[in-house]
Order: C-alpha cells, then sequence, then structure tokens
C-alpha cells in the first residue's frame, strides 16, 4: 500500500494477519488510489478502515494514499508501518508575510491588503480566502465602492466573487483571460483550496478562517461556525500562490498565532456529524461492532448511540441491533436513512412520484433558489409565487414540477430566480433514485394532487423531527428545545400548532430548515411505537373542571 505527504507518496505491502467479513468490490481490485487524504472526509475515513482490513487478507492488493499535507506518520502507522514515498513538488517558491499584530477586523484587513497589493506590487492575479457567501459579496462591494472612488489613480481592478451557490455563468468568469493592464482578484471560499486551480494567481490573502460543520447529538442540531483554520489547510492556500510563476502569500494573523493557535490538521468530519448512513452502511457490510470497528479516528461514542436509537426508531434496526428487512432495503438508497425510510413509505401511501422528487430537491441542500442583491425585491416575489399551503417540501415539488412543465429550461429558472445546475442535480440525484426502486421494491404510483399522503409519507421518515407550538414559541417534542421557522420558509408567518423539520441549523439562532405543517394524530398512525398519545396532547387546552360551589350555610 502507498501513501504521499508534501508531494509525497506511499506504498504499503501488507501481510495476511486477519480476516475481514466484507464483500463488495474492494475483492476483486488489483489497486486502490485515495487521492487529497487529508481532507478526510466522512466516506474516505469509512474507507480507509475497510481497505485496512481487506488489504491485510489479500497480500496483492495495493493501495496508495496520496497529499501533498499528508501527516505520513500518522497514517503510516496506521496501515501497519507502510513505506513513505516523497515525491518532490513541481511548484514555484512561495513567500510568506505574517502581520505584527492580530487584526481586529479580517473582513476590512483584507479589502485594504488587496488594494495596497494592487498599488504597490508587480503584475499578478490575487486569491483571496474568506468564509461564506455573506462575507465574499460584503468584500466585493467594499472592493468596487473604493476603486470607484479612486477612479483612474489605479488601474482597473475585476472583483470576482466564487462560491457554491452562485449561479454557473457567474462562476465560469473566475476563469476568463484577464485584460491587459488590467488585475483580477478571485474572493473565494476554501472550495479554491484544492477543488480548482485559477491560473494567474500570484498572490494569495489569507485571513485564517474556515466555515466548519459541527453537530451535537444531545440536540441533533448542525451548526455552521466560524473557526481558525488548520495548518495544513493554511499551507493548501499558500500552495495556490505559487502554481504559475514564484508568488507571495500574505497571511492576516500573526507567525506565532501559526506557530501556536492553529491546529495541525482539521477535526475529521466523522468526528462532527452524524453517523446515521455510515451506521446503516456497516451493518449492511456485515459489521456489527462498531464500537471497536478500525477508524482512523474513531468517532464519538455519544453520536454512535443516537445513530442506532434512530435507526432502531425507524425500523432500520431490531432489538438485538440487527438489520431488519426495512433496514436492508434502506442501505440500498444512497442517501440519509430517514429520506430513505420516507420513499419507502411512500408506496403504502401511493405518491412515490411526489416523494421522488421532494427527496431529491433536498438533497441538493439550500441551493435552489438564488438571491442577487440588486434584484431582491424580484427574487423575493418570484420565490413567494411558488408557495403552497402545507410548508417547504411542497414548495421544492412545485418548484420541480413546473421546471419539468417547461421542458426543463435553463431561461426559466433564469426568470424565476431559480439555480439551474442545482435543478439539473436534482433531476440526475431523482433519476437514480427512481432507477433503485424496483431493487426496494417499491412501485411508481401518483397522489394526483392529494398533498395529505404527500405529507404523510414524509411524516413517516422523518417522525424524529418534529416541534409544536408553546405560549413561548416552538419546541421540539421529545427534547423540549426551543427552536425557530427560518425566515425563508414558506411558514415563517403562519405560525402553525405542530411542525415536521428536515434539520435543525443553528447560526445566529436554532432555526428548522424545510419545514411542513403536520397534524399530531399522524405521529401516532406512522409512529406509534416513539409516541405516545399523552405526550402528543396540549398542556394548555385543558380547563378547570366546571364543579359547582358551596354556600355559606353549608360551609357552616
Amino acid at each position: 500500500m502507498g501513501c504521499f505527504s508534501g508531494n509525497s507518496f506511499l506504498s504499503l505491502t501488507w501481510q495476511v494477519t486477519g480476516f475481514a467479513k466484507i464483500s463488495g468490490n474492494l475483492w476483486e481490485t488489483s489497486v486502490v488510489m485515495v487521492d487529497e487524504a487529508h481532507e478526510r472526509t466522512l466516506h474516505t475515513d469509512i474507507l480507509f478502515g475497510l481497505i485496512k482490513d481487506v488489504a491485510r487478507f489479500r497480500p496483492e492488493l495495493k493501495v496508495l494514499v496520496a497529499s501533498a499535507t499528508l501527516d505520513t506518520a500518522r497514517f503510516s502507522t496506521f496501515f501497519d508501518d507502510a513505506p513513505v514515498f516523497r515525491i518532490p513538488g513541481r511548484r514555484f517558491p512561495v513567500d510568506i508575510f505574517y502581520t505584527k499584530a492580530p487584526e481586529a477586523d479580517y473582513l476590512e484587513a483584507c479589502v485594504v491588503s488587496v488594494l495596497q497589493i494592487h498599488v504597490t506590487q508587480p503584475p499578478g492575479d490575487i486569491l483571496v480566502f474568506l468564509t461564506g457567501q455573506e462575507e465574499i459579496e460584503a468584500a466585493c462591494e467594499m472592493l468596487q465602492d473604493r476603486c470607484r472612488r479612486l477612479g483612474s489613480k489605479i488601474r482597473e481592478l475585476l472583483v470576482l466573487p466564487i462560491y457554491a451557490n452562485l449561479p454557473s455563468d457567474m462562476q465560469a468568469r473566475i476563469f476568463q483571460p484577464t485584460p491587459p493592464g488590467a488585475r483580477k482578484v478571485v474572493v473565494a471560499t476554501n472550495i479554491a483550496e484544492t477543488s480548482l486551480t485559477i491560473e494567474g494567481i500570484i498572490y494569495v490573502l489569507d485571513p485564517g478562517f474556515c466555515k466548519q460543520k459541527s453537530y451535537n447529538p444531545r440536540t441533533g442540531m448542525e451548526s455552521l461556525t466560524v473557526t481558525p483554520c488548520s495548518k495544513a489547510s493554511a499551507n493548501q492556500r499558500a500552495g495556490r500562490a505559487g502554481r504559475v510563476a514564484a508568488g507571495k502569500c500574505f497571511r492576516l494573523y500573526t507567525a506565532w498565532a501559526y506557530q501556536h493557535e492553529l491546529e495541525e490538521t482539521t477535526v475529521p468530519e466523522i468526528q462532527r456529524t452524524s453517523l446515521g448512513n455510515v451506521v446503516l452502511l456497516l451493518k449492511s457490510l456485515g459489521i456489527h461492532d462498531l464500537m471497536h470497528f478500525d477508524f482512523l479516528d474513531p468517532p464519538p461514542y455519544e453520536t454512535l448511540l443516537l445513530a442506532l436509537e434512530q435507526l432502531y426508531a425507524l425500523g432500520a434496526l431490531n432489538h438485538l441491533g440487527e438489520l431488519t428487512t426495512s433496514g436492508r432495503k434502506m442501505a440500498e438508497l444512497p442517501v440519509d436513512p430517514m429520506l430513505s425510510k420516507m420513499i419507502l413509505a411512500s408506496e403504502k401511501y401511493s405518491c412515490s412520484e411526489e416523494i421522488l422528487t421532494v427527496a431529491a430537491m433536498l438533497s441538493v441542500n439550500n441551493s435552489i433558489f438564488y438571491r442577487p442583491k440588486d434584484k431582491v425585491v424580484h427574487a423575493d416575489n418570484a420565490r413567494v409565487n411558488f408557495f403552497l399551503p402545507g410548508g417547504d417540501h411542497l414548495v421544492l415539488l412545485n418548484v420541480y414540477t413546473q421546471w419539468a412543465e417547461s421542458g426543463y429550461s435553463s431561461q426559466w429558472c433564469y426568470e424565476n430566480f431559480v439555480q439551474f445546475r442545482s435543478m439539473r442535480r436534482a433531476r440526475d440525484v431523482r433519476e437514480q433514485l427512481e432507477g433503485l426502486l424496483e431493487r426496494v421494491e417499491v412501485g411508481l404510483s401518483s397522489c394526483q394532487g392529494d398533498y395529505i399522503r404527500v405529507r404523510k409519507a414524509i411524516t413517516a421518515g422523518y417522525f424524529y423531527h418534529t416541534a409544536r407550538l408553546t405560549r413561548s414559541g416552538y419546541r421540539t417534542v421529545k427534547q423540549q428545545q426551543t427552536v425557530f421557522i427560518h425566515p425563508n420558509s414558506s411558514l415563517f408567518e403562519q405560525q402553525p400548532r405542530w411542525l415536521l423539520y428536515h434539520e435543525l441549523v443553528l447560526t445566529t439562532k436554532e432555526f428548522m430548515r424545510q419545514v411542513l405543517e403536520i397534524e399530531s394524530s399522524w405521529l401516532l398512525e406512522v409512529a406509534p411505537h416513539y409516541y405516545k398519545a399523552k405526550e402528543l396532547e396540549d398542556p394548555h387546552a385543558k380547563k378547570m373542571p366546571k364543579k359547582i360551589g358551596k354556600t355559606r350555610e353549608e360551609l357552616g
């Protein structure tokens, strides 16, 4: 097997020291290569554990683990002291500069630094790393405003943003050649660290922050927080400046902060995400002892327990922790367990066509609608036109249905401020799921506009995620946690008594995203094992008993 670090490669050969009862293509493949291993995504971490077991049983299997910033000693030890190969990189030298003191406002510091580089440094494009869409839009606005005020005193500066929710045609502008006499500044999220290479970048500005998703198993809430990036990420960012010529990286933090405050590597995704899908996958592969599975970095014990509890509640596991027939079908669908349960339930309610669409739209996250700053009112009006009574899931269904009726038109998407790329991806996901329906023995059927059936099928998958309206606002049914409807929701101003939500996300508040109005009786219908009638009663609806008071004479 092999591993690479700092443009290095690591090759490992295994001895037969154990046996793993794992079926699949790993038993037939002769060479496996995993690139960008330092990113430590959920799936690569699971793959490492599976490969390690298979390779021990198959000494002829060659495994190559490659990365420019890999902790080779750690990986080599994990893979039974595999040899490490270092391959010299081809990038140009990069000079790294630090600030003398910490920056109070890194966004302002980025804007000032870009203009200083533009005025004082030789030709070459600039790449700025920021944490998300809001910051990028704010920085672009500030740069364009200051360039307008400086007028002809400075050369032309093209300000180009790049983030996931940006339409494809606007994203493509960053790859266009810079006009003669001008300079291009690309303001990007950490997508530009490894996922894409932009020609002409000579200068990199690194504020030292990124957005990182974390998961709280006690509340079931995900949060996207701005945190300091790791040294590995900082080195990746610096490397962007040395792709076409000798470059410079300006780090907007001190050298002391780099040495003492930044972590060596990013926290692996497996330690900060929900594990329902992972547990279902491993169970379907015949791996039942999850606590002793050979993870490179084991996930939190509490997160594993919650995943097992959820799968039991969904009917995927029995009381012995073994996969049920329903669980095996759920494992066939490459989506979240709650989504797969919803798809299986759609057969009972004869609405699998609509549920497939809802599942596909939910799987492309929250990137359906585009809201350009110069057309906010038009974009909001277009969004409201899609609203249907019942909730956000039906809105997504309505968007897809209208797009399909338009002949999957890109012009229709442009006119309605809908992301064509996201819709195309949703169509691809839907087609894949439709192809898997036969394998899980679910026939295609339509509810013919009876959305009660669609809402019941969604409830069958997401009964775990419910909230009800109390005098103090919304609270989750089981955890009694205070939550809020997201302002972008179609139900934001309506406040129905009972809600189901797709996910809980902590930003400025604990927001429920993609909410659906339900009735409490549906919870007893779809999950009588999880809910009892008593806990679904409204405690404020009870009235004091009417009794006739005694007279003064009777009281004596």
